[in-house]
């Protein structure tokens, strides 16, 4: 969650949902809410910083108050309704690339297997390595086109490699039917060809790409019982998100238009 561009001290960083309203900069810093595993999970961060990967914030400790200090990382992040520059083929490609660096730092780095990761949007299946889970636009930082940062890993939680990929392929791509895809994407998107250069610019296997559309469909799957479980509790913000985006009739339409696309992107992915 930040700002577009580079923020002044003390501002108030605006997107995302969940911490809406209650991070701010000041001067290099970020104070944030912070996460029941923050302590496992700053160590986390640190331990990727030392296998080599530069892409996140540096946690600087907790404030009296018990919110989090990280460093603030300068550059673009895109919210929404997204703009063209961050869903150019470039753009997409620097996406894979970054994933592909955190994922290649996180395996060298062990899980606190003591910690309870959330399992809101945590891979079902499991994992040894842990995942970002949200690789939303508005969770990645841009300079000059280029993607250089992941930010808020607040849903971080061990799991599979390629389900960071498909839940990260669900924004970028985007793997929406159109109706959707059109109240925050730029038009023309080719999908499977989207996910196509997804997959090239991560570097995955046959195998994981012949698994990737089920997996995603395995995402979408997982983000609508996240978003039930928020509404069943009546949070203000995720009942209004639904309804101002089209209740579960949207979320029908996308898992139908996926089902129906499933060849389809195995096709772009293996051919």
């Amino acid at each position: 969650m930040t700002s577009e561009g580079e923020a002044t001290e003390s501002e108030a960083l605006v997107g995302g949902m969940a911490n809406a309203g209650a991070v701010f900069r000041r001067g290099a810093l970020v104070e944030r809410p912070a996460p029941r595993t923050v302590h496992a999970l700053h160590s986390h961060l640190r331990a990727l910083r030392e296998h080599g990967f530069d892409g996140a914030p540096t946690p600087v400790g907790l404030t009296a108050d018990g919110r989090e200090r990280l460093t603030f990382i300068p550059g673009d992040v895109a919210l929404p309704p997204f703009p063209t520059w961050v869903m150019t083929e470039a753009a997409l490609r620097s996406l894979g690339s970054l994933l592909r660096c955190l994922h290649e730092a996180g395996a060298a780095v062990p899980v606190d297997t003591c910690a309870e990761w959330p399992s809101d949007l945590a891979d079902p299946e499991g994992g040894t390595m842990l995942c970002h889970n949200d690789v939303c636009p508005e969770n990645v930082v841009f300079r000059d086109g280029r993607a250089v940062a992941l930010i808020d890993f607040d849903l971080a939680a061990p799991g599979r490699p390629i389900w960071d990929v498909a839940m990260a392929a669900r924004y970028w791509v985007p793997a929406l039917d159109p109706v959707s895809a059109a109240a925050f994407y730029p038009d023309g998107l080719d999908a499977p060809a989207r996910l196509r250069v997804l997959a090239d610019s991560y570097g995955l296997s046959p195998q994981q790409r012949s698994e990737l559309p089920r997996t995603i469909e395995q995402a979408t799957d997982t983000c609508r019982a996240f978003v039930a479980d928020r509404v069943a509790d009546g949070d203000p913000v995720y009942v209004r998100a639904l309804a101002d985006r089209g209740g579960w009739e949207r979320w029908d339409r996308i898992q139908a238009w996926l089902f129906a696309r499933r060849e389809t992107f195995t096709d772009a992915l293996l051919n």
